[in-house]
Order: structure tokens, then C-alpha cells, then sequence
């Protein structure tokens, strides 16, 4: 037993329940849009849902447990409550009724609001409430991703991917009817489930050992501009590797990494200003820690999660199977890349 173990199940409950909202979204596209007439407001209405459902499912089961600043997450509800902005609010609520049929407009709201929540004390949540907005806009892969921070590290993390097939032979471009669902406690493994509520079969996920000098297989967004993505290539092409990688939304690409289907992610500075935010790679820290992997900036040092929202001592991110990570950061250096 370890001291997070009595989380797990509201954890898991909580961003179930958000990924059937975004479920439910992602299949009224069209309608949402003519409500809201705005093409990417699909994305947002399935946002702010999505962190209303975990809130009020962590603030039920947890009660005194979670309080108004126990969680750190991307958004607010000033959008929300701006009288421009009725028909978001209204899509909002009949998102988040489908799995919480008592909401009123005033506890969406006020929910939202939770994600206000203080970095600075230990412990924390942190919540994406959807990760990879385009990906959800295409009908391919978003997740959803909460994490337990104690200190300078997350110490459970709970990664829904609700379009990612269990199967490493499925197609990563279409939508998977079950998707899946990684839960982590720090010290003790990693599982992955099918992400349905009510659904059984949950498998203990046992670290995997590549040959050290096996060609890296790298995944990396769909959407370049989220790293540098010449830097990438140069990477893999310095250590011989194929630079052609596999494209995908989110911080699904942690479950990749974590499952042996890729053996590196790489998110390089597109900038010297740059801070990657807390929320984006909390849950996906642990997950892929659990499964064996090292989790580091670009200049191998752990991922700090004790300042702020944002991670401001950290530079870039690499996840690697541990027979690639030191390789990559070698070449990174004799490269010069992040030097500057």
C-alpha cells in the first residue's frame, strides 16, 4: 500500500467521467458549432466541461480532501460568465448534465473556478482537461490527464486517452471505440485499462528493454509547431535513426513511450522564452516512470513541478525507454541544441 492508493479510485472515476463528456462532444460537433457559431468551439465547450466533471466528482469523494485550492488547471470560468458568452455556457452545462444530470449553470461556474488552485502548496492536483485540441477537432487522439504533485514531482498520475486503441497493431489516425486509460502510483507500476466506465480487464504494464542499440522509433505531435521539429530530425538522423516518426496529438505520446510502442518522445524548445505548463506533462511524468522509463529536460534534469504552473526550471522534455534516454541527451549536447 502507499499513501495515494485511496485516490486512485476518485482519480480514475473522475477523468472517466470527463471522457465520456468528451465523448459526447466530440459526436455533436456540428450542433455545438451552430449553437455557439464558432468553428473551434467544440474544443472549448468539452474543455471546460471536462474540468467541471473531475472537480465535482474529486470535491464529492474527497470532501474536506479537496478544497477550493487544491487544484492547478488550464482553465477558468471568466470566459464562461462574460454575458457574450451564453451560449457556451449553455453547451457547457448540457455537456457536463450527461454524466452529472444535477448541475446548474452557477456549480459549473463555480467548479471551473477550482482549477484557480495554489502550486505552491504540496499536495496538489493539476488537470489538462483536454489535451491536444486539434486532435479532438479531427476525431483523432486528445487525453485527458490528472496528477497528484507532492513536492517536486507527481506521485500519481491518471492519463485518459479516450480515441487510442489498447492494440499497438490498430491505427492511430481513427477514433478507437473503447480507447484506453493509464493509472500510476508512484513506486508502484503502472496499469492500463480500457478507458469505459464499468469496464474490467485491467493489466499490470512491466517495464520493457529494447536492444541499446536497436534504431529509435520516436513519436512527436501532428502539430509541428509544438517542438522543434528540425532539431528532431537532427537528433535521430546523428544517432541513425529514421527521422520519420509517429504522429500523434497529446500526451497520448507518453502512453506510446510508456507501452513500447515508441521508444522516445522529444519536445524541443521552439524558443529560448518557452515554459512548458505543469498540467501537459504531470500525469504523463509518472506514467512513463512507472513503465521503466526516464522522464528529464534536455538537459537531463528531472522535471521540477514546484514552481508555479509552469515548469521554469526546466528546459524542453525528453521521455525515453531507458536504453535510448542517455543517447538522446548525448546527441542533443554534441549537437548544441537548447546551448544558446
Amino acid at each position: 500500500m502507499t499513501p495515494t492508493d485511496h485516490l486512485v479510485g476518485p482519480a480514475s472515476e473522475a477523468v472517466l467521467l470527463a471522457a465520456e463528456v468528451c465523448r459526447t462532444v466530440q459526436r455533436q460537433l456540428e450542433s455545438v458549432r451552430a449553437l455557439t457559431k464558432d468553428d473551434r468551439s467544440p474544443v472549448t465547450v468539452a474543455d471546460y466541461a471536462s474540468q467541471a466533471v473531475v472537480c465535482a466528482t474529486l470535491r464529492d469523494q474527497l470532501g474536506a480532501g479537496f478544497s477550493n485550492d487544491t487544484l492547478v488547471a488550464e482553465e477558468d470560468a471568466t470566459f464562461l460568465r462574460d454575458p457574450a458568452h451564453t451560449s457556451y455556457l449553455e453547451a457547457t452545462l448540457e455537456a457536463a448534465r450527461t454524466v452529472l444530470p444535477s448541475l446548474t449553470a452557477e456549480t459549473v461556474l463555480g467548479l471551473v473556478d477550482l482549477g484557480a488552485g495554489d502550486p505552491g502548496r504540496s499536495p496538489f492536483w493539476t488537470l489538462d482537461p483536454i489535451d491536444g485540441t486539434k486532435g479532438f477537432l479531427r476525431g483523432q487522439q486528445y487525453a485527458i490527464a490528472l496528477a497528484l504533485v507532492e513536492a517536486r514531482a507527481p506521485v500519481l498520475g491518471v492519463l485518459a486517452c479516450p480515441n487510442l486503441p489498447v492494440s499497438a497493431d490498430a491505427p492511430l489516425d481513427t477514433a478507437d471505440p473503447d480507447g484506453s486509460m493509464y493509472v500510476a502510483i508512484k513506486g508502484a507500476g503502472l496499469e492500463e485499462r480500457l478507458c469505459r466506465s464499468g469496464s474490467s480487464g485491467a493489466r499490470q504494464l512491466e517495464p520493457t528493454l529494447p536492444p541499446a542499440d536497436r534504431p529509435i522509433l520516436a513519436c512527436a505531435s501532428v502539430e509541428k509547431a509544438h517542438a522543434n521539429v528540425s532539431d528532431t530530425d537532427r537528433v535521430l538522423r546523428h544517432l541513425g535513426a529514421n527521422p520519420d516518426v509517429l504522429r500523434v496529438d497529446s500526451s497520448a505520446k507518453y502512453a506510446l513511450v510508456a507501452r513500447g510502442q515508441a521508444d522516445a518522445y522529444l519536445r524541443l524548445p521552439t524558443r529560448a522564452d518557452y515554459v512548458e505548463r505543469i498540467w501537459d506533462h504531470a500525469a504523463g511524468t509518472v506514467v512513463a516512470e512507472e513503465a521503466g522509463c526516464v522522464v528529464s529536460d534536455i538537459h537531463g534534469e528531472p522535471l521540477d513541478f514546484s514552481h508555479g504552473r509552469g515548469l521554469e526550471k526546466n528546459r524542453g522534455v525528453v521521455v525515453a525507454q531507458r536504453s535510448a534516454h542517455e543517447r538522446i541527451l548525448r546527441a542533443i549536447e554534441q549537437l548544441g541544441i537548447g546551448s544558446a
